[in-house]
């Protein structure tokens, strides 16, 4: 799914978009949302772009009616108290594009919502997917859109979400615009990954865990063995899967599957390579494994993932 198709709510006028301030307004994954988007607002006018920024005791009054709705929180953020975390995600929910930005998106998957749905979620919060209900397909981009899905790791990478909705949603001119006023000169795509904020979170404490993933994700067509990784990196196969458990909430082998059937699942999205030539690139050497592989994770099979690419969004 491309952030292409977010244009094709800007056919309606105004455009409502909500943004649910749940954390501190001082944080840079609310600001770094926020400010862009009130800044192409002011360019654009409130016939064209109506942006509505609330609390979530607020949008729990509100009129639905949103084309756009994002649940937002510094990945620090405490969880709201259930019921009035249940009431706000049902008033997002009603919107067209729904998601969560930081500790947002961790919320939304743990309320079960995100399942088979490829998300987000900042790297500080991967030891807390245990209690998704429904299992989310974690990436390691900066954000992403899947359906009717929107989310973005937060921080800094707030700032590229919201330049990227805007160039998708009003024109390179608007944000363009905003980019100036902004001093900003490059804006990172949603399929850049959140690299800084791995090496940011284990730095020297665990440069090895880093190059494991770095092995993994560079080895996609021929998979190396957990043992092979381990000895690759100096560790004993307990001792990677001990650093795996504790700071990715996941073993190797299963952590180093997902990739590769996250790989497949872009592949099939953004490439016309054949369903055997993205099995074979994502380390597949049978067409029936990749489809039981792909359909425990995805819900789906292959066939019907290409069948995405082939249809008109709804």
């Amino acid at each position: 799914m491309s952030f292409d198709n977010l244009s094709r709510v800007t056919q309606e006028r105004p455009l409502r978009m909500l943004l649910v301030n749940a954390g501190e307004a001082e944080a840079i994954t609310w600001a770094g949302l926020v400010q862009p988007l009130r800044l192409a607002a002011a360019v654009l006018g409130r016939d064209v772009l109506h942006l509505e920024t609330m609390t979530p005791s607020q949008v729990v009054l509100a009129q639905p009616g949103w084309h756009i709705a994002l649940l937002v929180a510094d990945e620090r953020q405490s969880p709201l108290a259930p019921e009035l975390s249940r009431a706000v995600i049902e008033r997002c929910r009603s919107a067209e594009y729904w998601g969560g930005v930081g500790a947002g998106v961790l919320w939304l998957a743990t309320a079960g919502l995100m399942a088979g749905v490829r998300i987000a979620l900042p790297w500080a919060l991967y030891a807390d997917t245990e209690g998704i209900s429904e299992r989310a397909i974690l990436t390691p981009h900066l954000f992403e859109l899947d359906g009717r899905h929107l989310s973005c790791c937060g921080g800094a990478a707030s700032i590229d979400f919201a330049l990227t909705m805007i160039e998708h949603l009003f024109g390179a001119t608007v944000q363009a615009s905003v980019k100036e006023s902004l001093c900003i000169e490059r804006v990172r795509g949603h399929e850049e990954r959140q690299r800084v904020a791995l090496q940011a979170r284990f730095g020297a404490l665990q440069p090895r865990l880093s190059e494991a993933v770095t092995l993994m994700e560079t080895n996609i067509e021929e998979p190396l063995s957990t043992d092979d990784i381990a000895n690759l990196v100096g560790l004993s196969r307990r001792q990677l899967e001990r650093l795996f458990k504790q700071y990715l909430g996941s073993l190797p082998s299963r952590y180093y599957l997902e990739l590769r059937l996250q790989r497949a699942r872009q592949l099939l999205l953004e490439t016309n390579h054949s369903i055997v030539q993205v099995g074979l690139m994502c380390g597949f050497s049978s067409g029936s494994h990749f489809s039981t592989a792909f359909g425990a994770l995805f819900g789906n099979t292959p066939r019907e993932e290409r069948q995405r690419k082939l249809s008109p969004p709804v």
